[in-house]
């Protein structure tokens, strides 16, 4: 498995880690199989968030006794993200989780609470221990703009936004900023919402031809296209153990030029949106 840095000092993480929103509404035995087999093929990057229901719970089951192996991310609800409510709420995360710390604690999306609040509550955070970076997700460049004005050089350590193949739109400002500050890019969502190409469409009839190729899966071609820039990891979910190897399994495929430009042209970017996509 592929690792990346998690921010411009930070520490290493894998390339393809695991997605848990509705992780919790599956099958319980069938979801902490799927994450325990995602960690043992290397997919130690595990994101979840207080919005993603029970969530926490069911990773805190998978991770027991495993949680130096890891690189935990969790999220604060904007409605939270008052100072003494972001801390109140990591704090709750950690006991859910049950673990004394996160790796990383990011603002869900931009809500009513300043900035500079939220900031200063991930500072105390890390200054007590209990997270080791913090960044976002959903913030588009000017937002990120405006965070870097409040922070400071070096602290945001990721932003993690909306990105598959028929959802570029990050490609056009939020991932050239991400990389000019040193700033890691998490693409969520990274088969879309349930709106995965199918063979029988002209682009993914690209997308099975390179896969049919490399004795590949349309999933796994996907997923190292998304990750092909330096500053993208990606954190599909999986349902089941089988699911889990076959994502972990892109986190050491790397397409060849020639690959990347057909998949280019068959999913094009399309023109810069007004705002940033977002589920």
């Amino acid at each position: 498995m592929q690792t990346k840095p998690f921010g411009k000092s930070g520490p290493q993480a894998s390339v393809i880690g695991q997605g848990t929103w509705y992780l919790d509404r599956g099958d319980r035995r069938s979801a902490i199989s799927a994450l325990q087999r995602g960690i043992d093929a290397g997919m130690t990057h595990i994101d979840t968030a207080e919005m993603y229901g029970d969530a926490e719970l069911v990773i805190a089951d998978a991770i027991a006794g495993r949680r130096d192996e890891l690189f935990l991310v969790s999220k604060v609800l904007p409605s939270n993200a008052s100072r003494r409510g972001t801390i109140t709420a990591c704090e709750r995360s950690l006991k859910r989780l049950k673990t004394d710390r996160l790796d990383c604690y990011l603002l869900h999306w931009r809500g009513s609470y300043p900035l500079a609040d939220t900031v200063a509550a991930f500072d105390e955070l890390i200054a007590a221990g209990k997270i080791r970076s913090w960044g976002v997700s959903n913030f588009d460049a000017e937002d990120l703009d405006e965070l870097l004005d409040v922070a400071g050089a070096g602290k945001i350590a990721c932003n993690q936004v909306l990105y598959h193949l028929q959802e570029r739109a990050i490609e056009h400002a939020v991932i050239p900023w991400c990389e000019r500050h040193g700033v890691a890019v998490v693409a969520y969502s990274p088969f879309g919402h349930n709106d995965f190409p199918s063979p029988s469409s002209k682009a993914g009839a690209v997308l099975q031809g390179i896969a049919q190729a490399r004795k590949a899966t349309p999933r796994q071609v996907a997923l190292s296209f998304l990750t092909r820039l330096r500053s993208v990891l990606a954190i599909p979910k999986a349902s089941s153990p089988e699911h889990a190897a076959e994502n972990a399994a892109a986190g050491d495929l790397t397409l060849s030029d020639g690959e990347l430009a057909a998949l280019d042209k068959a999913f094009p970017r399309g023109p810069k949106p007004r705002s940033l996509p977002m589920l």
